[in-house]
């Protein structure tokens, strides 16, 4: 008989990357892998506090990704103010940018960026992780119909950025920004 440390080791294994994965989408890719790893540590570390609630939850999963969410919008509210105050300080600099990724998938997480939080976190959950709405909604505890509302209207400011952004031969469209967030990066910086 597994005991809950064991239950929890097994949980972990399981859902460890598509959690670190989620993390990375929301935050838009600037904290790098390792930001959106430590953010999905820390939604671990939360869980396991709260496991005997977590594993009596009717989706465990869905509460994990609803914490790795509230984590990353702390996170880039956080960034925010730290932004806020530099600017006060130094002049914008410019950021430096992603290794050695596809510039589809450069696009891709450049659109994604620009997206309001709660406009990002649906349209990364509704096609990168291919949820119901009412999945989404549970992790992102709003309701259904504001995650049909804000997935049409981050899909449709998303189009458009990304044409925005179209290289001269006119890729980038629908299709292929959906495979980006399904698949992630072709190849991984090797650093």
């Amino acid at each position: 008989m597994s005991g809950p440390s064991d239950e929890f080791h097994a949980f972990f294994e399981q859902h460890h990357a598509e959690l670190s994965r989620l993390a990375r989408l929301l935050l838009g890719g600037t904290e790098g892998a390792d930001g959106a790893d430590d953010l999905a540590a820390d939604a671990l570390v939360a869980i396991w506090h709260r496991w005997d609630r977590v594993r009596a939850a009717d989706h465990p999963l869905a509460y994990a990704r609803g914490v790795v969410a509230n984590l990353a919008r702390s996170r880039i509210r956080s960034r925010v103010r730290e932004r806020r105050r530099i600017a006060l300080f130094w002049s914008r600099g410019t950021e430096p940018a992603e290794g050695p990724d596809v510039p589809a998938v450069l696009d891709v997480r450049a659109a994604l960026g620009r997206l309001p939080y709660r406009k990002r976190a649906c349209v990364v959950l509704r096609h990168a992780f291919d949820l119901s709405e009412q999945e989404t909604a549970r992790a992102l505890g709003i309701s259904v119909g504001t995650v049909k509302s804000q997935t049409s209207r981050g899909m449709a400011e998303l189009q458009r950025l990304l044409v925005e952004a179209a290289a001269p031969e006119g890729e980038g469209g629908t299709g292929e920004f959906l495979r980006v967030l399904r698949t992630g990066p072709v190849q991984r910086r090797s650093w």
